[in-house]
């Protein structure tokens, strides 16, 4: 790789951060029932993975949340610190942080990213979007908040309809962002 193409990968993953960090300016929605709630910025996990692929949309999504770990009040609701990674959300958190690198995966296995297979990309970052951030982030509120497994899986429920919304944009927009500039990285 030369100096250019490094330069123009760590611009871009700069710019996904940057994108991730706005998402977050949008103030979460409370759910009620759970004390994690509906938030814009894995939309940005998402982006960062179909744009960025599974390496850079990684380094993307680590930064963030690297600085959130630092203090900056970064996530919607303007919250931050270390502590958030204790919080109800913090299985959110680390599985954003897992989710590129599985989403990066399974385009790069398959034929997701060509023009006539947009419902196969749209069920990769499904399944490796929603359903995995969804799971891992019950299993760490069952722990966290003392509920049961299933109370927890079934209150994620609640987020379903907007993570496929959200989900089935990031698609639209990366495929159409990848038309117009080269974002290079398909790995």
């Amino acid at each position: 790789m030369t100096n250019q193409q490094t330069v123009k990968h760590l611009t871009q993953t700069a710019m996904v951060t940057a994108l991730i960090i706005v998402l977050g300016f949008f103030p979460g929605i409370p759910v009620g029932i759970i004390p994690v709630p509906i938030v814009l910025q894995n939309m940005g996990i998402f982006l960062a993975a179909e744009l960025l692929g599974r390496k850079y949309g990684t380094i993307a999504v680590a930064l963030f949340l690297g600085l959130v770990a630092l203090g900056l009040p970064l996530l919607s609701g303007g919250r931050g610190g270390a502590a958030v990674f204790l919080g109800p959300t913090g299985g959110y958190l680390v599985a954003w942080l897992l989710a590129p690198i599985l989403i990066g995966t399974l385009m790069k296995l398959t034929p997701a990213t060509t023009s006539g297979y947009w419902w196969l990309e749209v069920g990769i970052v499904w399944l490796a979007g929603i359903a995995f951030v969804d799971i891992v982030g019950a299993v760490w509120l069952a722990i966290q908040s003392n509920m049961t497994l299933s109370a927890a899986l079934l209150s994620n429920l609640a987020f379903i309809p907007g993570d496929i919304i959200k989900a089935t944009l990031a698609v639209l927009i990366a495929r159409r962002v990848r038309a117009v500039i080269d974002f290079g990285v398909a790995a």
